[in-house]
C-alpha cells in the first residue's frame, strides 16, 4: 500500500513539537473541578436521568480520569513493544530509524504525563479511582500474540484518539481548559504516530504469508475482546468510585441501567470509535479485504 506520509514527514512534524510535560501540567495549572473533562459523547451521563447534574459532572471527571490513566496503561504497553519491534528497522533507512526512536522517546513521555496527571487529580477530586491492570499483566497478555495483532491494536487507538480530538474534544467549550490542554498535546503528537504505526503494520506485514496475516487480525479480534471484558472491570469501578464520591448508594435497578449504559459508553470510546475509524480500515483492506469487511460490519455493535 501506498501512503501519502513518509518516515521523513512523520520525523518533521515531530521535531517542531517541543512541549514539556512541566510546561502543561503542575504548580499553578490546576484542573477545574467544577467543570466536566471529557465530551458527552464520551461520557453519555444524560441518558442516566437518576442523576442530577452535580452527579453527572462528578461521573464525568472520573470517566476523564479513567481515560488519560488507561491511556497510561497503554502507553506502557506500546513503548516496550516499540523498542521490541523497531530492532530491525532501526538499521539502513535513516530517517525510519530516527523516527521510530522518536516515537518510542514521545510515548515515555505521554507515561510520564499521564502519571503526572492522576497525581494532579488524586490531590483535587479526593475520591480514589481505580483503574484495570496493572500494566505488566495487561501486557504480558498482548504480547502472547503475534506482532501483527498488537500493531493492528495499537493502530486501532492510534487512530481513535485522532477522532476523539477532532470530533468532539476540539470545539467543545464547556470542558476544564487544563484537561482540554492535556488532551491537545498528547494529540499533537499522536498524529505522526498513528501515521508511523500504520508503516510499522505495513513493514511487519511484508514479512508475514498471507495465512500468517489472517492469524495476526483474528489475534487482534481476539485483543478486543479482552480489552472489552477489561472495560466491564473499569464500568465497575466507576460505579464504586462515584457512590464514594457522591455519598449515594445507587439502587438494584440504577445499579444495572449504570453498568449497561457506561459499559456500552465505555465500548464506542476505546474501541467502536477506533474499529470503525476510515484509516484503520484503510491499513486493514490493504492486509486483508473479508477480514475487513468483517470488522467493519462489527463496529456498529460498539457504538
Amino acid at each position: 500500500m501506498t501512503y501519502q506520509f513518509t518516515f521523513k514527514d512523520c520525523l518533521a512534524r515531530a521535531e517542531r513539537i517541543t512541549w514539556r510535560v512541566e510546561d502543561i501540567i503542575g504548580g499553578d495549572k490546576k484542573l477545574d473541578f467544577n467543570r466536566p473533562f471529557l465530551p458527552e459523547s464520551f461520557a453519555r451521563t444524560a441518558e442516566l436521568d437518576f442523576l442530577n447534574a452535580e452527579e453527572r459532572v462528578t461521573l464525568n471527571q472520573i470517566r476523564g480520569h479513567a481515560y488519560l490513566a488507561i491511556f497510561g496503561v497503554v502507553e506502557e504497553m506500546i513503548l516496550p513493544f516499540l523498542l521490541d519491534s523497531i530492532r530491525p528497522f532501526i538499521t539502513g533507512e535513516e530517517y525510519r530509524a530516527r523516527a521510530l526512536l522518536e516515537f518510542a522517546a514521545e510515548e515515555a513521555k505521554h507515561i510520564h504525563l499521564f502519571r503526572c496527571f492522576r497525581e494532579e487529580f488524586a490531590k483535587g477530586f479526593g475520591v480514589s479511582c481505580e483503574v484495570i491492570g496493572p500494566p505488566e499483566a495487561i501486557a504480558q497478555h498482548i504480547f502472547g500474540h503475534p506482532p501483527l495483532s498488537v500493531a493492528l491494536l495499537i493502530l486501532q487507538i492510534e487512530w481513535m484518539t485522532q477522532r476523539h480530538f477532532q470530533d468532539s474534544v476540539q470545539d467543545d467549550a464547556t470542558l476544564d481548559p487544563q484537561f482540554k490542554s492535556l488532551l491537545l498535546h498528547h494529540w499533537m503528537e499522536e498524529h505522526q504516530h498513528a501515521q508511523l504505526d500504520a508503516l510499522m503494520v505495513e513493514m511487519i506485514a511484508k514479512r508475514l504469508t498471507p495465512a500468517d496475516i489472517e492469524t495476526g487480525i483474528d489475534g487482534y479480534l481476539a485483543l478486543g475482546a479482552f480489552f472489552d471484558e477489561g472495560l466491564k472491570s473499569q464500568t465497575a469501578f466507576d460505579l464504586d468510585a462515584f457512590q464514594r464520591a457522591t455519598g449515594r448508594s445507587l439502587n438494584q435497578s440504577e445499579r444495572a441501567r449504570f453498568l449497561a449504559q457506561q459499559h456500552q459508553a465505555n465500548r464506542w470510546t476505546y474501541i467502536g470509535s477506533g474499529m470503525s475509524h476510515p484509516r484503520f480500515l484503510e491499513s486493514l483492506n490493504a492486509l486483508n479485504p473479508e477480514k475487513r469487511a468483517l470488522i467493519e460490519a462489527a463496529a456498529p455493535s460498539f457504538s
